[in-house]
């Protein structure tokens, strides 16, 4: 399988104070969920002291909702690229999309899953700003799928029988999904399912 490959989105340096907490105390709640990370850790990751964290939060729940802005701005950052390869049809770079994504987790060692999908798990049920604020980031994913889709229609390169938004609503659906049983099996396979399902069966 080819394997579009691009930096993951740690690299990327933060440039103000605040980003730098969120980049620092991202990646421990990346590893240990939200509610296992103490404030205290994230302030020995940062190098800051506590005023500095209430200075830019006011408390850990706003902490929290300022990480989901930061995970998918930094994600989109690094596959813009993809995106904006217009030598290349929709289909191709939403392929793409989700190859680069297959990359990231591999790296990662298949096993802490996306930030975003891990904070609605541990969250969506308690929290009803978090499950606003992590349904907005999900239905934004799901329209840029559709725009996807729909343009692919356009060019007369998706299936009649398939609606774009429904469609893009179900392939969202099975990457979550599929996101789920690779943190169980810590592997690829449900990804590489994922994959071949999506684009050598649906989409074709």
């Amino acid at each position: 399988m080819t394997r579009y490959r691009r930096p993951v989105y740690y690299t990327t340096m933060p440039t103000t104070t605040r980003e730098h907490i969120l980049a620092c105390g991202g990646r421990i709640v990346h590893h240990k969920g939200f509610t296992a990370t103490g404030l205290q850790e994230i302030l020995q990751a940062a190098g800051v002291p506590k005023g500095s964290f209430y200075f830019y939060f006011k408390s850990k729940e706003e902490f929290g909702l300022a990480l989901v802005d930061h995970y998918q701005n930094g994600f989109a950052a690094q596959v813009r690229p993809i995106l904006t390869d217009m030598d290349k049809p929709p289909l191709e770079r939403l392929a793409n999309f989700f190859l680069w994504f297959r990359n990231h987790f591999e790296q990662e060692g298949f096993i802490k899953g996306c930030p975003i999908g891990n904070l609605v798990q541990e969250m969506g049920d308690v929290n009803p700003a978090f499950r606003e604020k992590l349904n907005h980031s999900l239905e934004g994913l799901a329209r840029f799928i559709a725009r996807l889709l729909q343009e692919a229609g356009e060019r007369g390169e998706l299936p009649a029988r398939l609606e774009p938004e429904a469609t893009a609503r179900y392939i969202l659906s099975a990457w979550q999904g599929a996101l789920i049983r690779m943190k169980a099996v810590a592997g690829p396979e449900p990804l590489d399912t994922f994959q071949h399902m999506t684009f050598a069966v649906l989409l074709t």
